[in-house]
């Protein structure tokens, strides 16, 4: 009796077997929810928000489908973590790191029902997973010395990444422009220098990558609208104090005379700012307040191109690109650094005008205008070129490229079942397992395009035993395919975080025996 008053009322807890159930099932049905959005042929999900403007996603990416979703259970929660943590690290596989740890589980469900110890199997699952990444690191191609190769490996990882999002029908033509895009980096990961800006209008087939920095705003009345080599000055101040503002102030006076005096005051407080702003001997000047008309005014008597309200993103991205800093205090000119480009120009895309700024200090940036028909297919195909950008980005660090559609993980299951024969005790059923969670993917991506995954993946198996093999799932054909003549490639860098990833999510479920829900927290307890 005394027992169960140790936690309070609310509180509760599942011990053993039920914690365990409660586990797994949570989990797999986590994984079997994102396992069709896997593959060329898997499909898309729409998440519709029960907030204020019921807004509607339409993704195929794992990542914001499980960041979309409200869920209790614990393990369906790492997994939920796991996703999030692979889209941070590499980009993409987010999907695929969610079905492995789900599949991983569920073999382990079966071990445990066999009465192997949950210990036995985690061994076993670390012992596989070490033997996996080794033969992967075996068969990796790193083609960084040959520039040629190295670039066409690129498009092909792109063209695969891209493949399972929206883009996929235009892919040859997203993927040289993801490549080209990266390439300009020059090997830093910094994707803040690539911009994207989302136009609706147009097709998927209308966007373009343009060389230099785009900002999303016009260009104000009476102002240059063409400069040649410009000297920017970004800037983040208040350029609104020329005149009395209702709220706020109190000023008592005695008759209207004097607050005409105010203002005047306040005016030449004005201009004295926008005189020492001019003083920096600039011709751009970019603000993230708003402007006012009367230093608008100035601005432009000064043939200076003032540019208002320009979003923090913009503005930081702009300081970046142009080599400037972001300044809000003008006394002393010679410590600011300025920004510099070529020239700027105002632009139309679509309906819209915007600003360009061509010919920056670094020369690694660039601006990817999205054209599309709607918001949704715009925001999709943001993610779906993110993920692109995000692997090649890793890739040009780590060059190491394998072949993809299913022949990692069959390379893989191959060795790990290799390993398990040789491995005596207990513990080979749980690498047995573990290669049976590998061959899981290929099989998903197999059933997702509908087509026959029992004979494929049998077929695909006894084509590894062959030395120096290339075959993986050609999903376009419905069958098995060489997937160095098809090209498609994966970078070396996305599947080891699967991997890892995956091992150690089910790895930490496994542990757990127990799970202890504590009581909310009542009102009255705080008094």
């Amino acid at each position: 009796m005394a027992v169960d008053k140790i936690l309070k009322d609310d509180a509760s807890e599942e011990k053993g077997e039920r914690a365990k159930m409660a586990l797994f099932v949570g989990a797999i049905s986590i994984a079997d929810l994102v396992k069709t959005t896997l593959g060329p042929k898997g499909m898309d999900k729409i998440l519709q928000s029960t907030g204020r403007g019921r807004e509607v996603t339409v993704t195929n990416d794992g990542a914001t489908i499980l960041k979309s979703l409200h869920i209790d259970n614990p393990a369906a929660k790492v997994l939920v973590d796991i996703s999030k943590v692979q889209d941070d690290e590499v980009g993409d596989g987010t999907t695929s790191v969610v079905v492995l740890a789900g599949e991983l589980l569920r073999e382990a469900e079966k071990l445990l029902a066999a009465k192997i110890h949950p210990m036995t199997v985690i061994a076993g699952y670390r012992m596989a997973a070490e033997c996996a990444r080794n033969a992967l690191l075996q068969k990796v191609v790193d083609n960084k010395g040959n520039e040629e190769k190295f670039k066409s490996d690129l498009i092909k990882i792109a063209m695969t990444t891209l493949s399972s999002k929206i883009l996929s029908q235009d892919k040859e033509y997203f993927a040289q422009l993801a490549v080209d895009a990266v390439m300009r980096l020059k090997g830093s990961t910094h994707l803040e220098a690539i911009q994207i800006i989302k136009k609706p209008g147009g097709s998927l087939k209308d966007s373009f990558l343009d060389e230099g920095f785009i900002l999303d705003k016009k260009i104000g009345v009476g102002q240059p609208k063409h400069i040649e080599n410009a000297n920017i000055l970004v800037a983040n101040t208040a350029m609104d104090t020329d005149k009395v503002k209702i709220y706020g102030a109190r000023v008592r006076v005695d008759s209207m005379a004097k607050v005409a005096e105010i203002e005047a005051a306040e005016k030449q407080k004005m201009k004295e700012k926008v005189d020492k702003i001019i003083a920096h001997g600039i011709n751009c000047f970019v603000n993230r307040q708003l402007i006012y008309n009367f230093p608008e005014e100035l601005f432009a008597n000064a043939g200076i191109l003032a540019i208002e309200h320009a979003d923090f993103d913009g503005i930081e991205r702009l300081a970046l690109v142009t080599g400037g800093e972001i300044a809000s205090t003008f006394d002393n000119p010679e410590s600011v650094k300025l920004g510099h480009c070529k020239l700027i120009e105002e632009i139309m895309i679509g309906e819209d005008k915007l600003i360009k700024f061509s010919g920056v200090e670094m020369g690694q940036a660039c601006t990817i205008v999205l054209r599309g028909a709607s918001h949704h297919v715009l925001d999709e195909a943001e993610r779906s070129l993110h993920d692109a950008l995000c692997v090649l980005s890793q890739t040009v660090n780590d060059s190491r490229v394998l072949f993809g559609g299913g022949w990692p993980e069959m390379v893989m299951a191959k060795e790990v079942d290799e390993l398990a024969r040789v491995t005596p005790g207990k513990k080979s059923h749980a690498i047995e397992a573990f290669s049976r969670a590998l061959v899981a993917i290929p099989t998903i991506i197999a059933d997702n395009a509908g087509l026959d995954s029992a004979d494929l993946i049998a077929r695909l198996r006894a084509e590894h035993h062959k030395e120096g093999c290339s075959a993986g799932i050609d999903v376009i054909t419905g069958s098995i395919g060489d997937m160095a003549e098809l090209g498609i490639s994966e970078a070396f860098k996305v599947k080891q975080a699967v991997l890892l990833s995956a091992t150690e999510a089910a790895e930490m479920i496994l542990r757990v025996d127990e799970i202890i829900t504590s009581a909310p927290r009542r009102r009255e307890d705080r008094m």
